[in-house]
């Protein structure tokens, strides 16, 4: 069910009476309007999440209604109703602060979509008012830089997990800032004033791996020469961050479990029993499931690992936030290198656009890193950029507005059904829409799977 407060705005009946019924059968509240004089009023005094009306009508039309709701409340959304032929209105309408527009006759499904958007924009909006309002200070959150609906959800979640005991598992390829995320939610905890320890599994050799973790006692084996404390002792009260935990060795993962089922362990070399109040966040850019189904990860210790898993989209399928991260990564490396480069060039920013990042954010910076330092000037430009990077050009679509717009959408469907092995919800998520939308579009496309796609 939609629990949205609509009015339906059109001068003709037949249609304020179907799209009335159906609304109200999802559980939308409805008020309509045989124009826009009249339903303006009704703004006025009612409280409405979302105006639907007609373009063309006797009076004040569509776009002269969306100029007037958006001058009484810009949070309301309007979307627009065309008659065939008419998409420059669309556009126009769209230009003009729309949410959206649809073609006559409606689309019943469609409209459903659209207004299931609508609301889960405006929780993640709610949700995301937590992130900045907990806590005074924000300079945790300086390096998490975006205006994507991905990573607004993956911010989200952030602060409604924060304060929660349970252990995350944060997935995403190499590069998208998973200990970034990690350290967000630790600050945003009440464990902000205990330690944040964190462990680079991959980067401990399998036979120190429980000394380095458990800690070890003088004589524990050759060459312990003193009593050492491990990282779950340093980390008491705080948060320990096991990064590439799908490093961990096979033999050391059932301590680990022990240790996840009763908060207690023992030193290497001793049987005294430590008590260690931490909190678990781990990250992988690896698919630990397939692990698990190859018995190369416990199954056991994945599921008290991933109680609560957040999957960081890749950078390319997030574009959006691409001039956001440069603008942040010129002033932090001009300020770092005592450099005064400020901008990037037209032709600089497309060339950035149009790469896929094997590496992520991580990537980027790099690169920006490296033209700030090597730009001759107050702007980066294409010469101060890496070469092999011109080697990536998106794909230019031709024709026609509605038609690139299908291209375009049939192409990132494609890829990612094919990157994801055409898993629909993981497919959704890198899209940055919902599974049911995925699922429309993938009917409206008629897309299907390629045989050699297995």
């Amino acid at each position: 069910m939609i629990s949205l407060s609509t009015i339906i705005i059109d001068d003709n009946a037949t249609q304020r009476e179907i799209l009335s019924g159906f609304l109200k059968k999802i559980g939308c509240h409805v008020e309509t309007s045989e124009s826009g004089e009249q339903g303006i009023e009704i703004i006025k005094k009612t409280y409405i999440d979302v105006v639907i009306t007609d373009f063309r009508m006797d009076g004040m039309n569509g776009l002269e209604v969306l100029q007037k709701v958006k001058e009484i409340n810009p949070e309301i959304q309007v979307v627009i109703l065309t008659a065939f032929g008419t998409i420059e209105d669309s556009v126009k309408a769209i230009k003009n602060g729309a949410w959206d527009y649809l073609s006559k006759p409606v689309d019943l499904d469609e409209l459903e979509i659209k207004l299931k958007k609508i609301s889960e924009h405006k929780t993640l909006i709610k949700e995301n008012e937590i992130l900045h309002t907990q806590h005074d200070n924000e300079e945790f959150v300086s390096d998490i830089v975006y205006s994507s609906d991905s990573m607004q959800t993956v911010l989200n979640m952030v602060a409604r997990v924060s304060d929660s005991q349970a252990a995350i598992l944060i997935q995403g390829e190499s590069g998208t800032g998973k200990e970034i995320i990690a350290k967000t939610i630790h600050k945003m905890s009440q464990r902000n004033n205990q330690p944040f320890i964190v462990v680079n599994c991959a980067a401990i050799p399998e036979a120190l791996f429980e000394s380095e973790l458990f800690g070890r006692e003088k004589g524990a084996f050759t060459g312990a020469h003193e009593r050492c404390k491990g990282r779950f002792e340093i980390a008491d009260g705080g948060t320990l961050f096991l990064d590439e935990v799908a490093d961990i060795p096979y033999t050391f993962q059932v301590k680990l479990l022990r240790f996840l089922q009763e908060k207690e362990f023992n030193r290497l070399g001793s049987t005294q029993i430590i008590k260690s109040n931490v909190r678990i966040i781990s990250a992988t850019n690896l698919d630990i499931q397939q692990l698990v189904a190859q018995n190369k990860f416990r199954s056991d210790l994945y599921f008290r690992l991933n109680v609560i898993p957040i999957h960081i989209p890749a950078l390319r399928h997030r574009r959006e936030d691409i001039p956001l991260l440069i603008k942040h990564f010129i002033a932090k490396h001009s300020k770092l290198n005592k450099r005064k480069v400020i901008n990037i060039s037209a032709e600089g920013l497309d060339m950035l656009m149009r790469y896929d990042y094997p590496g992520n954010v991580r990537e980027l910076e790099n690169i920006i890193e490296r033209a700030v330092i090597l730009a001759r000037s107050k702007f980066i430009t294409q010469e101060d950029l890496p070469l092999n990077m011109s080697c990536n050009p998106l794909t230019v679509l031709e024709g026609n507005l509605i038609k690139q717009v299908e291209l375009l959408e049939t192409s990132l469907i494609n890829n990612a059904l094919k990157q994801t092995q055409y898993v629909q919800t993981q497919a959704a998520d890198n899209l940055g829409i919902s599974e049911r939308t995925l699922r429309y579009k993938i009917a409206k496309y008629n897309i299907k799977k390629n045989s050699n796609d297995v």
